[in-house]
């Protein structure tokens, strides 16, 4: 077995020494760092050589990168480094990186060219100034080849391992069966479509329906492909907790099943959770002189990843535990793994997002991934926030007064360009296809001296500057791929004084297919699934997916008679009537509650609208038993809201359409009879979603179905959907707006329902 691997991805893996330290310190983007390597390289004399290739072998093992510079003349290596600020504040763990690097190339160097020593210099730039330091040392052709190979040595020993457990995993996933003794029904159908497209390397659009099991659908047949497809890894995203933790579920399923065999299966499933949720400390700053798990992490590191990958099953009470063991962070443990782990369960934004780090890292190590996206119905809107970005006026004030002299300047020139703005529509809001003149260059120029400010070691920390600074930067990121997917728009702020106008900018994507085309492409394959992906066309439109998007709609296994789905034409949500329609709507709760008692859902638009109805409801029903969903619910509440779901209870939750109940909760049997839905789901007319309409009205022709209806009639499906989980399950749905009986509201309903 031969590997071939980067000089950088060598070292990281065996020269990284010391400390985690997450203090912010300002760092040059890519443009800079290119322009800073093309300054230094233009002050070399003339025979400089640049970005020299160099490779080597050790064993089985091949390493290969590019050299920033070598001058023949000297026999001098260079190595080169931009940054910002104070040299002597740059973390010790980066400094041993770099060396490592440098010497690794110098070892490379001196084996092509047939050196007996070299000089070697590591060149940090300071972008701002423009000034040079070098770090010289000089070493023999054998002493940088003894390091080579003891570096090489680690790095094989563990390539071997890798590669034994590739082979053991890609043989197990082969022999993988069922968990159950038979698909249920369409389920086959779902298996099979994800088998062609993860062999085939294909997108795969797939609208499966509620309770034919999508989760061990798609895994299983995904985890058979493996092999076949030289898969790396299989990246599960879901937009919510619980679509992850069915994951899981089907997960550790999979792996009993393999388990009766008397063997476990050697399949690597990390759990990737927020930061907030996995931090031990999080009352600490994240570095060695604040937090015990942040001091020595890297010198610890070895030991915990092999105790972690020897556990195969890395959920977060186990990175929990081995952490613990080891003394090191769980939550950058859990990063640390994702690129030794064969199926990562994690948020959209792991891959999606702007600096998604699965992306990332995927583009660097040159990763065969195959992504399984559960609940895609949810990434248009989560896409859109992604790739939106806003500035608010108010807080400019907050850092000018923690500001030096030349962010205050900055700030000044940003001012004027930003009540230029506001002058435009000082008290209505205002939309733009395009981005004024002078915003973004002034913008620049802010993070340019806040980032010169930020560099100084002896600056106190400022909150609220550092973080003006990342809303910058994420905003003039966005501002780089502005296009006709997006607009820019102001929104005056209300309450500021009538002479000093104040707004919030708002980059806002509109369509997010141009920032996710390039994800999806990048991915061996894609499937996207979810109970409500139709009408495809829309899905498509989203989220960019490639022209030969193979699309399947698997058939229901329900029977129209298990579901009772009426609509109530007498009654009207439309806001200007709910007031009028409110005791009809009570009543007709109550009649089916009589008729049937069990548990039931009442679905609303707004959670004023939710506190109206139930007001009325309990006054004239106190009999009933009723909990009611809030704003400030925490994780523990929702849970609790659930719980309320007893077999063979009876009583209603009342709750908002397009929260944390209209989908991802499981209530099979009695847990669940009936559901009213009293709203389409629509989102509320205001400018901003006018713009939106006339927007898709343009590129799609379609303004009113992209913006208002399909998003809405997607929150309904999904709410009745908790209530058929299983061919054993019937029960009720009560549509309550007279609008469901249009015919272009009725065709987006399930085709399977029998709408009275």
């Amino acid at each position: 077995m031969t590997y071939t691997v980067a000089v950088r991805t060598l070292c990281e893996f065996t020269a990284k020494r010391g400390d985690l330290d997450l203090r912010f310190t300002p760092s040059p983007d890519a443009s800079e760092g290119r322009a800073g390597h093309a300054a230094i390289a233009a002050r070399r004399p003339a025979g400089y050589e640049t970005e020299i290739a160099l490779s080597g072998t050790f064993g089985a093992l091949t390493v290969r990168g590019r050299a920033d510079g070598y001058d023949p003349a000297r026999q001098r290596l260079e190595e080169f480094k931009t940054y910002r600020g104070d040299l002597d504040a740059m973390r010790e763990n980066q400094r041993a990186l770099h060396w490592a690097q440098l010497r690794v190339y110098g070892a490379l160097m001196c084996e092509q060219l047939g050196l007996d020593a070299l000089e070697l210099a590591l060149v940090y730039y300071e972008i701002a100034t423009g000034r040079e330091t070098a770090l010289v040392e000089h070493a023999s052709a054998q002493q940088l080849r003894a390091g080579f190979e003891a570096q090489c040595t680690r790095f094989v020993a563990w390539a071997e391992q890798e590669s034994a457990h590739r082979t053991a995993r890609d043989a197990a996933l082969g022999e993988l069966r069922l968990p159950h003794a038979t698909f249920r029904q369409g389920q086959r159908d779902l298996a099979e479509a994800v088998w062609r497209a993860a062999t085939q390397g294909r997108c795969l659009l797939a609208q499966a329906p509620t309770g034919i099991g999508k989760t061990i659908g798609t895994l299983f047949p995904q985890l058979k492909a493996c092999a076949r497809g030289s898969i790396d890894k299989v990246l599960f995203l879901s937009a919510k907790s619980p679509g992850r933790q069915l994951a899981l579920d089907a997960l550790d399923t999979l792996a009993d099943a393999h388990a009766k065999d008397n063997a476990v299966l050697p399949l690597r499933v990390l759990e990737l959770v927020a930061r907030d949720k996995a931090c031990e400390h999080p009352e600490l700053a994240c570095h060695g002189q604040s937090c015990p798990l942040a001091r020595g992490f890297y010198d610890r590191l070895p030991a915990a990843r092999a105790a972690a990958l020897a556990r195969v099953n890395l959920k977060r009470e186990t990175l929990r535990e081995v952490a613990s063991e080891h003394a090191v962070c769980p939550y950058y443990l859990g990063q640390e793994l994702a690129r030794w782990s064969d199926v990562i369960v994690g948020d959209y934004n792991y891959y999606f997002d702007v600096s998604a780090m699965l992306f990332m890292l995927g583009a660097h190590n040159q990763w065969r991934m195959s992504l399984l996206v559960d609940e895609a119905h949810n990434l248009p809107e989560r896409a859109r926030a992604m790739y939106s970005a806003e500035l608010v006026q108010t807080r400019v004030d907050a850092v000018r007064r923690a500001a030096s002299a030349p962010v205050k300047r900055a700030l000044t020139r940003l001012a004027r360009q930003w009540n230029a703005q506001n002058a435009l529509s000082p008290n209505a809001w205002r939309a733009s296809d395009a981005l004024p003149d002078g915003l973004v260059p002034a913008l620049g120029d802010v993070i340019a001296a806040i980032g010169d400010q930020l560099a100084e070691p002896a600056l106190v920390r400022d909150a609220e500057l550092e973080r003006f600074y990342f809303d910058a930067l994420h905003f003039v990121r966005l501002a780089e791929r502005f296009d006709e997917q997006s607009m820019f728009d102001v929104t005056p702020i209300a309450g500021t004084q009538a002479k000093r106008t104040r707004s919030t900018l708002c980059i806002r994507n509109l369509v997010p297919a141009n920032a996710l085309r390039p994800r999806v492409a990048a991915a061996h394959s894609v499937t996207l699934f979810s109970a409500t992906l139709a009408p495809a066309h829309y899905y498509a439109d989203m989220l960019g997916l490639p022209a030969n998007t193979v699309q399947v709609e698997i058939g229901t296994p329900f029977r129209a008679e298990q579901l009772d789905v009426q609509i109530a034409r007498d009654i009207s949500t439309r806001y200007k009537d709910r007031a009028r329609s409110l005791d009809t709507l009570v009543e007709r709760v109550a009649r089916q509650y009589a008729e049937r008692p069990g548990n039931y859902l009442c679905f609303f638009s707004s959670y004023d609208y939710l506190q109206q109805a139930a007001d009325v409801f309990v006054a004239r029903h106190p009999h009933i038993d009723t909990w009611m969903q809030s704003r400030t619910m925490d994780e523990a509440q929702q849970q609790g809201f659930v719980a309320r779901f007893v077999e063979g209870g009876s009583g209603i939750g009342f709750a908002v359409l397009g929260g944390a109940f209209g989908e991802g909760i499981d209530l099979p049997g009695t847990r669940l009879i009936g559901t009213f839905i009293a709203t389409l789901g629509m989102p509320q007319v205001n400018p901003v979603n006018e713009a939106m309409r006339e927007r898709m009205q343009t590129l799609y022709g379609a303004g009113f179905d992209y913006t208002y209806l399909i998003p809405g009639l997607r929150k309904v499906v999904q709410a009745a959907g908790r209530v058929i989980r299983s061919e054993a399950d019937n029960g009720v749905v009560h549509l309550l707006d007279d609008r469901f009986a249009r015919p272009d509201v009725r065709a987006l309903l399930p085709t399977w329902w029998d709408v009275s």
